[in-house]
């Protein structure tokens, strides 16, 4: 396979990953009351996003610089536990789909807010729910390159806009005629708020960190169409989506198996999309459903922040030399897988 789709890391380790949790709670049961009417025109029952997605509830920030607010906090973390000052900081990555303008990056604020150095590189990595993945990916290379010494990724989602303009929207006898229409929008209800951030540094300097051992990246961009969103809506073919993503993440665990093996890891942190997803790739891949963490049930789907949120929660499972393979999906449709040795 031409070009870096399969790659190892010589000298990068995770010091930390952490969570900001948003503060309040808006469950699928609340979504349903908003949707009444509209259920009711469409003959269709509520409970769809429990039982379809398994999504019980979201968290959703309190304030409209929540978000913000929230992003900085994680990252703030993410450095405390690492036991690294802002000030050893060589690069900021954000990795957020939301934000509220084109520019500037939403890295810049989060650099101003946590104080760090003016020698510190800012700015953002979009690449929807991936977008995290990835940026491990290229804190690990700089590392290896000795271009930086500590990557603080950050990334926060706030779809609340979102959600609202969604349920206007269904609501309108105008522009929700059918079923089929109702569908195309019903991921965008199963989103959720929250930060995550990490931190990514030299191994041979912290052999308390877990190292990051290396993956592969496949993109399958014929399927761009399939998701496509905004503030003001998203629109999904599930179906065709869930289908093309399963697709490709299986070429890429076969392909990498020439590379890696990880028939047998002891967690398998996977994006968090919705039930049906999370079943799709245990089957597929014959996984040990209990190796697999789940967060998707009490959060929904925060976005690129929903597997290092996973993997925070997870890493009090985790014990040295643990074997642990994060497996992102983005739509586009591109995917990564990322083998972390804890």
């Amino acid at each position: 396979m031409p070009g870096n789709a399969t790659f190892r890391h010589r000298n990068a380790a995770l010091l930390s990953v952490t969570e900001a949790q948003a503060p309040l709670q808006l469950t699928s049961k609340d979504i349903d009351s908003k949707l009444a009417d509209a259920l009711k025109r469409l003959k269709l029952p509520r409970g769809l996003l429990q039982r379809v997605a398994g999504v019980k509830t979201r968290r959703i920030w309190a304030e409209d610089d929540g978000n913000r607010r929230g992003t900085v906090e994680a990252g703030r973390r993410a450095l405390q536990q690492a036991g690294i000052g802002a000030e050893d900081v060589s690069m900021v990555i954000n990795t957020s789909v939301s934000r509220e303008h084109l520019e500037p990056s939403v890295a810049v604020g989060v650099h101003s807010d946590l104080g760090l150095p003016t020698s510190a590189m800012n700015f953002d990595i979009t690449n929807a729910c991936l977008g995290f993945v990835n940026a491990m990916t290229l804190a690990s290379s700089m590392i290896d390159a000795g271009q930086a010494k500590y990557v603080l990724i950050v990334g926060g989602e706030d779809p609340r806009k979102l959600h609202a303009a969604t349920i206007d929207r269904i609501n309108s006898l105008e522009t929700m005629p059918s079923r089929e229409d109702f569908m195309r929008e019903f991921a965008s209800l199963t989103l959720g708020c929250g930060a995550a951030a990490g931190v990514v540094g030299p191994a041979d300097a912290h052999p308390e960190g877990h190292r990051i051992v290396g993956g592969v990246v496949r993109a399958a961009s014929q399927h761009h169409n399939l998701c496509v969103g905004s503030n003001e809506g998203m629109y999904t073919d599930s179906r065709g989506l869930l289908e093309g993503g399963l697709e490709l993440v299986m070429e890429a665990w076969t392909e990498a198996q020439e590379e890696f093996d990880w028939r047998d890891m002891d967690s398998y942190v996977t994006h968090q999309v919705s039930s049906l997803h999370t079943s799709a790739i245990i089957k597929a891949a014959t996984l040990d459903k209990r190796r697999v963490p789940v967060t998707y049930p009490e959060l929904g789907n925060v976005g690129p922040a929903s597997l290092p949120i996973t993997l925070a929660r997870e890493s009090g499972n985790l014990s040295s030399g643990d074997r642990v393979l994060c497996l992102g999906v983005g739509s586009g449709i591109n995917t990564a897988l990322l083998e972390i040795e804890w």
